[in-house]
């Protein structure tokens, strides 16, 4: 998994940018964390009490969940939750790669720790 981190320094945002079939990692880094230190303690914590268990935990935001399970982490959009039958036109589906991500627990640690050094230095 690759990812670059960069700051717009005319407006100070934060941007995430993935490899392909992680794209819903830097959107969820983005729109879901931000700069929550407490949030990103708190997943670190589980990635911690988690691994080599086959318990799952969950952090739903507003747009995107991730969840916690069989040391891998999926970042996925609540849409995919949804009970809806409705079917989207067939030339939607290479937006899935956006709506959904997996990777495993040490991937998502390294980038969260870089995540908070890139944060906090710039």
């Amino acid at each position: 998994m690759d990812y670059e981190f960069k700051k717009n320094t005319l407006d100070g945002s934060y941007h995430a940018i993935f490899s392909m079939g992680h794209e819903a990692l830097g959107r969820w880094l983005i729109e879901e964390v931000g700069k929550d230190f407490s949030k990103i303690d708190a997943i670190l914590a589980q990635i911690g009490a988690l691994k080599n268990s086959t318990r799952e935990w969950r952090l739903v935001g507003e747009d995107l969940t991730l969840s916690l399970q069989d040391n891998e982490a999926l970042v996925q959009a609540n849409y995919l939750f949804s009970e809806d039958d409705t079917e989207l036109d067939e030339d939607m589906n290479f937006y899935d790669d956006e709506c959904m991500s997996l990777c495993g627990f040490e991937d998502l640690e390294q980038m969260l720790h870089a995540w908070r050094a890139f944060v906090t230095r710039f």
